[in-house]
């Protein structure tokens, strides 16, 4: 095995870093910036940090490597597949680390499969800068069992999803409406709490409320509650933001959670469970597709 970088930012240094760590052979890597003005030294020290080859062109890189992990950002996953197409042969894998859609993937996967080369849809899911190569990784793609016997011995923690790409990018995107959002939430939340000087009462009070749950009982428990009391709800996130915005505070985020329980709310389903909380989240999902 020969690997390779296309891309050398913080995934692709990080990673390298790890394998190293773990005796891995030579590496070598091709990032478009190298010999940028502002931008250039910092690759170059970081490919030196990582003991890693700095190639001049793509092309060099495909010329060494037979396992390539692109690593560059979303909007050009699928240009740099097309950049990288007439250089990839039979037997290669590509390894497609980029935050891109299920759309996209499948269509890397279209642009390549005629090479003869295999595709990994690899979606990292876990705190890159703290475990390195180590990070969680969700595979898809006909070449994720190869790509887990490669690097297996190396300590890299792939998990397979299947053999169709893009799967494992959809669970890292359906995972990021959770992360991203509840870290939007957060920060309106502590700027309000913040405001009032009441941070810590309203920290240890939902603490109460979450603390010792598993994040799975506390889902089911919100999403089945709020299938009867959505529109009760919406009035008390109405005072919620009326609150915010007297205070001068941003709400654009209850603001959108209000229109989301409208939604929830024009399904009716206070009267289709009778009043009655269901049992399970899925029954309250099932319920609004009709």
């Amino acid at each position: 095995m020969q690997l390779g970088f296309i891309g050398f930012g913080e995934a692709a240094f990080s990673i390298s870093c790890g394998l190293k760590e773990q005796g891995i052979g030579a590496i070598v890597a091709y990032d478009p910036m190298w010999d940028h003005p502002t931008y250039g030294a910092q690759v170059q020290g970081r490919a030196e940090t990582a003991q890693v080859e700095l190639m001049k062109t793509p092309e060099e890189v495909l010329q060494r490597a037979n396992v390539l992990i692109v690593a560059v950002p979303a909007d050009k996953a699928l240009g740099v597949s097309e950049t990288l197409k007439p250089h990839l042969k039979a037997g290669d894998l590509y390894i497609d680390v980029s935050a891109a859609s299920p759309k996209v993937k499948k269509a890397i996967w279209e642009t390549i499969e005629e090479t003869g080369a295999a595709l990994v849809d690899a979606a990292m899911v876990g705190a890159l800068l703290v475990d390195k190569h180590k990070v969680p990784i969700l595979a898809s793609g006909s070449g994720t069992d190869r790509f887990i016997e490669l690097m297996y011995p190396f300590g890299m923690n792939i998990t397979k999803v299947s053999e169709i790409p893009g799967d494992a990018s959809a669970i890292k995107l359906i995972r990021s409406i959770f992360m991203k959002g509840f870290a939007a939430l957060g920060i309106e939340l502590l700027e309000a709490a913040h405001h009032f000087n009441v941070e810590e009462l309203v920290i240890s009070g939902i603490g109460d409320s979450l603390d010792g749950k598993s994040f799975e009982w506390s889902l089911n428990r919100m999403v089945t509650g709020t299938a009867i009391h959505a529109q009760r709800r919406i009035v008390e996130l109405e005072g919620s933001i009326e609150m915010l915005q007297e205070s001068d505070l941003n709400s654009v985020m209850s603001e959108a959670v209000k229109e989301k329980l409208k939604r929830v709310a024009s399904h009716n389903l206070k009267e289709k469970f009778q009043g009655v909380i269901p049992g399970s989240w899925l029954e309250v999902i099932e319920a609004m597709k009709h």
